[in-house]
């Protein structure tokens, strides 16, 4: 297996002789091809820039994404699939529309994990029938992360919050001062909100494993274990950190299905060599990569926003020249 620093040679050598670009794409789908060509399976790469630094909104899982999958899946037959995931997560909704696609094209589906799929990440990991992963593979906690205008939080430390405060001001009312500006915060609608978001992350995975991963089981036992693993998974009190991993050793301890990645030496290389070179090309301009083992691909890169100067009255009475936003 070609190592992170030879794949990065690898790329630098390809530049000679193109103007010193490397040849990121034809790298990475020479990889790709390998590992379909070793699994006989249809082969899908999803992973994003998400630990450098790059927007959340540009790596985040969001609807957008099913035009990513439309395309890659234009042409493969089942019912096979393979996907390398490399994420944050995202939206659960978005999540749900992506899986729901996917089932319906594909009876077996496998999901690698190289480095971490995390929060709606980890839900579609939990779609699938079997997890591979790593020794240093990692998935992470679902319960949900509500955005408001005051910042980022998770959906249980807003319930408790609110909790808290009325517990405290219904012992001492003189404390209501004091709590007047978190409880105009939570609100009753975001409380709300709160809740329902907990209740359809767990509602998904617990469906999902019931359906694909805990099929083998009757229906009783794998609607338990199902709602078990899902419970695991959203308990903020069990992970504490919505960042905090869950390796394969804690995963497969809870039922999740999860097969080692390094069982197979070919199959290892050939799944870290495909996702290495992805890597080097979100070391770019590229944010997020979709893309099948025959190089159908939807690629977003970052955007520099160039203003045109103004040239006479180009617009009308207004004489507006709009931001030129191109692609690069």
């Amino acid at each position: 297996m070609p190592t992170w620093g030879e794949i990065l040679g690898e790329l630098g050598a390809s530049g000679q002789g193109r103007g010193g670009n490397p040849d990121f794409d034809g790298i990475r789908r020479k990889y790709l091809s390998q590992l379909y060509q070793l699994t006989q399976r249809n082969t899908i790469v999803y992973a994003t820039r998400w630990m450098s630094g790059a927007p959340i909104a540009d790596t985040a899982i969001t609807l957008e994404d099913m035009q990513g999958m439309m395309e890659v899946c234009r042409g493969l037959v089942g019912p096979d699939l393979d996907i390398i995931l490399h994420s944050p997560g995202g939206s659960p909704e978005a999540t749900a529309s992506i899986v729901r696609y996917l089932r319906r094209k594909f009876t077996n589906i496998r999901v690698f994990v190289p480095l971490a799929a995390m929060s709606a990440a980890t839900m579609w990991a939990l779609a699938s029938d079997c997890i591979v992963m790593g020794k240093h593979s990692q998935l992470g906690p679902i319960d949900p992360q509500m955005i408001t205008a005051a910042g980022q939080y998770p959906a249980r430390a807003i319930i408790r919050q609110f909790e808290r405060g009325r517990d405290e001001c219904s012992a001492d009312p003189s404390k209501l001062a004091a709590w007047l500006p978190t409880f105009q915060f939570c609100g009753p609608s975001l409380l709300v909100q709160c809740e329902q978001a907990e209740q359809l992350a767990k509602r998904l995975v617990a469906e999902w494993l019931k359906k694909y991963m805990l099929s083998g089981l009757s229906e009783v036992a794998a609607k338990a274990k199902a709602e078990e693993i899902a419970e695991y998974f959203s308990n903020i009190d069990e992970h504490e950190s919505h960042g905090l991993g869950i390796d394969r050793d804690q995963a497969r301890a809870q039922g999740v299905k999860v097969e080692d990645l390094e069982v197979d030496q070919a199959l290892q290389d050939a799944v870290l060599s495909a996702y290495h070179a992805t890597m080097h090309t979100l070391g770019g301009v590229a944010l997020k990569v979709i893309e099948n083992h025959m190089g159908r691909a939807f690629v977003k890169v970052s955007q520099i926003q160039i203003v045109a100067p103004m040239q006479g009255n180009l617009l009308g009475p207004g004489g507006l020249v709009p931001p030129m936003v191109p692609q690069i």
